[in-house]
């Protein structure tokens, strides 16, 4: 692998373990204790980053994680007092927050921090204190022999010692390699030279070797097949081992190598339990792409008209068949891309976790739904609207311990956040039994502002909660660390619209809030009805339509302005003519000679009217060229576009947009 092939493995993992340790660390907290596994795993999380880390050469998150180590591995051995515990919370959040930030260094190729020797000070101050003897036990991650001493102590009698190529170079980085290998193994062992980090142990380990050490055959037999496959070990010398093993592994790898450093394999980096493979995303998005041009290609075939000759017969079961294997394979690709919304719900525990401390409330939070699938970019793009919308539940929405119980609730307050597939999309909804909001509150800011165009009494609840997703718009007067900047809810609303859904806000004043999110369960094709309107072919997205009908001029209803509304079991819905609004030439200008269609968004309900449906189509939605964004097409109500089976063009509709420019 090439240096940036390297890194953004090295990313990927760091992120992914960061992302385990978080989880641990807040379930270690409500529980107030380090259980066995989770001081295991936090260990061989510390001492992965470690190694990968010292390979890359980070030093900074090296060094930190191997002190993290080094505490984490005294802990396992012998323990921690309770009264030590919500120290070690602490002390372990801020290192989190540390190697996060330094990764984030890395994404951004910033300059990584010089001078750590603070923080480490502080990680070697609470191991000695916890020790008790102010003097450290182990000086790495793993169980060690003396430094300097060739042999272990009288437990440690079956000893391998391991030479690397001469030209892999950097042998205490191999070292370390190796050592991650076979960190899941459960076996003890020990090893010299015992600092891998010092500045002589790669010359040392050249000249003598890298001497491990193991209490049994039963853990050196564990760790033989790391060993044997590692592909920068020349040979092994083994004592009280299988020495006819050893000297046939070693002579297969002379042959193999032919006296040069072997290259790893596949076969060799492979783990053995391991049945999940990480995929690079733009190699799906090229699937996708090619999965969007056999949809068309369908579609081209099941169009083709009736010809003299054809055999309609075979040609529809050929038909039939090229559908259902086309739906087999969209369906199959498709999931590849489908990952489960936990990796964003479960970032929340920790911001929930934090504000409580810092605005001294009681807060738990609940998820459910963890499970539920996603696209992946879909996932990507809720991940800030939700930090804002758990914030604000702490900050606005949820009262102090004291405020709760004068009004008759528990102390403790209560966040849920949920997810549920509903068919074509997913529901996530963010709940709080707090406060909830004051619309008298929001219509003041509101008319102090300028905002309102009619009447304070003539608002309705929902009509008063869109202020809140406004630009700038916020009920406080002073700003906080959490808010009264107003971006909060702007931030939700513009990226949750820009993955395609919408938000819907909801409360009952003194019983609490609800956000609700719809989102597509994908963006790249969706189920449409397609709609004409002269010349022209739009697609409308299924789920925004809720219903047609044929209706003639006696059901239309006109105000002073000439403005046209249709009312449909005692609603008023107002009519946007798609040929009006765009401009289209039609002999359709009656309303009895076209069709009208009742769609909802987000925010309102309304109809459109065409000249004809043309039935439901599944559509590969293309972006529009990028020339066309200085007309500002999106902001007219259009989203895409699609190529229908005859090759001609249909314009994806936006009904929220369009609704505010109709």
């Amino acid at each position: 692998m090439d240096n940036n092939e390297m890194l953004e493995v090295y990313l990927f993992e760091a992120n992914s373990l960061l992302e385990e340790l978080d989880e641990i660390l807040i379930n270690c907290e409500k529980q107030d204790c380090f259980d066995t596994d989770s001081i295991n795993t936090i260990f061989r999380i510390m001492h992965t980053i470690k190694g990968s880390s010292a390979m890359m050469e980070f030093n900074s998150i090296a060094t930190v994680s191997h002190k993290i180590e080094d505490l984490f591995a005294f802990v396992r051995d012998h323990g921690i007092h309770a009264a030590h515990n919500s120290e070690l919370f602490e002390l372990m959040f801020q290192s989190e927050d540390f190697l996060k930030a330094e990764i984030s260094c890395v994404e951004a190729n910033t300059p990584l921090t010089d001078n750590i020797g603070n923080f480490a000070d502080e990680i070697i101050h609470f191991l000695k204190k916890i020790s008790g003897n102010g003097e450290k036990e182990e000086n790495d991650g793993e169980k060690q022999s003396p430094a300097g001493d060739d042999s272990a102590d009288s437990a440690f009698t079956h000893i391998a010692k391991i030479y690397f190529d001469e030209d892999a170079q950097m042998e205490n980085l191999r070292a370390f390699m190796l050592l991650n290998a076979m960190a899941d193994l459960n076996c003890d062992y020990r090893y010299v030279p015992e600092n891998l980090d010092s500045g002589n142990a790669a010359e040392e380990i050249s000249q003598n070797g890298f001497t491990m050490y193991f209490k049994n055959d039963e853990d050196l037999e564990k760790c033989m097949k790391s060993i044997e496959q590692f592909s920068f070990v020349k040979k092994f010398d083994l004592v009280h081992g299988d020495a006819e093993r050893q000297n046939a592994a070693n002579e297969e790898k002379q042959k193999q190598s032919g006296g040069k450093p072997e290259t790893a394999s596949g076969q060799n980096n492979q783990h053995s339990t391991t049945s999940l493979i990480n995929v690079n995303l733009l190699k799906l998005d090229k699937l996708m792409d090619l999965m969007g041009e056999i949809v068309i290609t369908e579609s081209m075939v099941v169009s083709i008209p009736t010809e003299q000759g054809v055999d309609m017969d075979s040609f529809s079961k050929a038909s039939r068949q090229l559908q259902k294997l086309i739906d087999e394979l969209q369906e199959d690709i498709m999931s590849i891309r489908m990952v489960p919304v936990n990796s964003v719900f479960q970032k929340m525990r920790r911001i929930v976790r934090d504000i409580s401390k810092k605005l001294e409330k009681d807060v738990d939070l609940v998820l459910e739904g963890e499970d539920t699938e996603v696209d992946k970019t879909i996932v990507d793009g809720i991940a800030d609207p939700l930090m804002h919308l758990v914030r604000n539940a702490m900050d606005h929405g949820i009262e102090s311990p004291a405020e709760r119980l004068a009004c008759g609730k528990p102390a403790k307050g209560k966040i849920t956040l949920s997810a549920q597939n509903t068919g074509g999309e997913i529901l996530v909804s963010i709940c709080d039994d707090g406060r909830g909001y004051d619309q008298q509150a929001i219509l003041k800011k509101a008319k102090d502002r300028g905002l309102l165009r009619k009447p304070e009494a003539e608002y309705t609840a929902k009509e008063t909660y869109a202020f809140l997703m406004m630009p700038g718009f916020s009920t406080r007067d002073q700003v906080t660390e959490f808010s009264g900047r107003g971006v909060g809810m702007d931030v939700v609303k513009k990226n949750i619209e820009k993955s395609g859904g919408e938000v819907i806000l909801d409360c009952v004043p003194g019983q609490g809030a609800s956000v609700y999110i719809k989102i597509p369960l994908t963006l790249a094709i969706v189920n449409g009805m397609k709609v004409s309107v002269g010349d022209s072919i739009f697609t409308i997205p299924i789920n925004n339509i809720k219903q047609s009908m044929k209706v003639d001029h006696t059901n239309i209803i006109e105000d002073n302005e000439k403005n046209e509304g249709i009312l449909i079991r005692d609603v008023c819905y107002p009519i946007i003519r798609l040929h009006r609004l765009y401009g289209i030439d039609t002999p359709v200008q009656e309303i009895k000679e076209g069709i009208i269609l009742l769609v909802e968004s987000s925010e309102s309900s309304y109809c459109i009217f065409a000249d004809a449906l043309l039935g439901e189509q599944q559509v590969v939605i293309k972006p529009l060229p990028s020339y066309l964004n200085q007309y500002n097409v999106k902001e007219k109500g259009i989203s895409g576009c699609a190529i229908l089976g005859d090759g001609s063009i249909s314009l994806i509709l936006d009904i929220l947009n369009l609704v505010k420019n109709g």
